[in-house]
């Protein structure tokens, strides 16, 4: 898999980071659609239309690279978003977290844009409605249902903006054909099943469920080294170093936090939805990165983090230079 930037709601997750809590994907985060950074002023989107009077041929199976014949009339500059195949899988709301592929090309000169389905590739996983991807991809899928085909016709507006894309040799006024086959949702409200394990009253009490996280954490001095538990045994694949998994998590700092049976969370994705992250790969704290390769998807962890596996002297907001962490985190899905 392709190292794509971390997207967690919990930026201060990522190593070097300045602990402000932000939604949005870093510049590089998709390199396929070298997605424009969403604090970057972009043209107004306009409103999705089911059709219009010329449209891309598509040609080929759901979950294989689409063949796409584009017109020779020129493109209208509406925003075309239409479904060429009807899933049957749950509908897409904001904060789901969806897995797709994608076929592309640029209308003007029929130029191939590099797609999911090119050698070397993955699949793209992307939380709906935070502004992490383009709004082609964002709003393309929002309403679809899972094992949908949508053939997307992208003004500038809503794919690359009016600064196009020199990379990908996009022009600010090239008009960009997506055909986007989306092959899993993960829902807002996700989390993993299965029977909690006890831990030792040394160690912070999680409880977690569909509505929300708490954690209480022990009176005594926190572990000096990590601590990583399952408290649900997941029973998916296990994580390698640079897959991209879908998470949801909460994070309390355990010095601030000591004695207290409601622990005051710094951060907590059950507020939004899952997160996604690539693991492994330097992208979290270190203790993360550590815990998390070799989990097996489906599992609850609770995780105590050390300073030098988190953020040393170097304070964040919310969180003390020094400080011993905790987190628990959901292993939802990988990809």
């Amino acid at each position: 898999m392709r190292r794509i930037a971390m997207l967690l709601t919990a930026s201060v997750l990522v190593t070097g980071c300045s602990g402000e809590k932000s939604s949005s994907a870093a510049p590089d985060g998709h390199r396929a659609l070298a997605v424009p950074t969403v604090s970057a002023p972009r043209q107004a989107v306009p409103a999705a239309v089911a059709t219009d009077t010329t449209l891309p041929k598509v040609s080929g199976e759901f979950g294989r690279r689409a063949a796409l014949t584009i017109p020779k009339e020129k493109p209208s500059g509406k925003f075309v978003v239409t479904s060429l195949l009807q899933g049957h899988g749950p509908r897409i709301g904001d904060n789901d977290v969806v897995v797709v592929d994608y076929t592309a090309k640029t209308w003007k000169s029929g130029t191939d844009l590099p797609g999911t389905y090119n050698e070397g590739q993955g699949p793209k996983v992307f939380p709906v409605g935070r502004g992490a991807v383009i709004p082609a991809l964002d709003r393309a899928v929002r309403g679809q249902q899972a094992g949908s085909r949508v053939l997307v016709v992208a003004p500038p507006a809503a794919a690359y903006g009016a600064s196009g894309n020199a990379g990908l040799k996009v022009a600010g006024t090239d008009t960009v054909v997506f055909v986007i086959d989306i092959k899993k949702v993960i829902g807002a409200k996700s989390t993993v099943r299965g029977q909690q394990q006890e831990v030792p009253d040394t160690l912070p009490q999680v409880h977690a469920d569909r509505s929300g996280v708490t954690l209480a954490i022990p009176g005594t001095g926190a572990p000096k080294r990590l601590e990583s538990r399952s408290l649900v045994e997941g029973s998916g694949r296990r994580i390698a170093a640079g897959d991209t998994v879908v998470l949801r998590h909460a994070g309390a700092v355990w010095g601030a936090n000591r004695g207290e049976e409601q622990a005051t969370l710094f951060d907590s994705s059950w507020l939004q939805g899952p997160g996604v992250a690539v693991v492994g790969r330097g992208n979290l704290i270190k203790g993360l990165d550590q815990a998390l390769v070799g989990a097996e998807v489906g599992s609850r962890m609770l995780l105590v983090v050390p300073p030098e596996l988190a953020y040393g002297s170097q304070a964040q907001k919310d969180i003390p230079a020094r400080s011993t962490l905790v987190f628990v985190v959901d292993i939802l899905a990988a990809e």
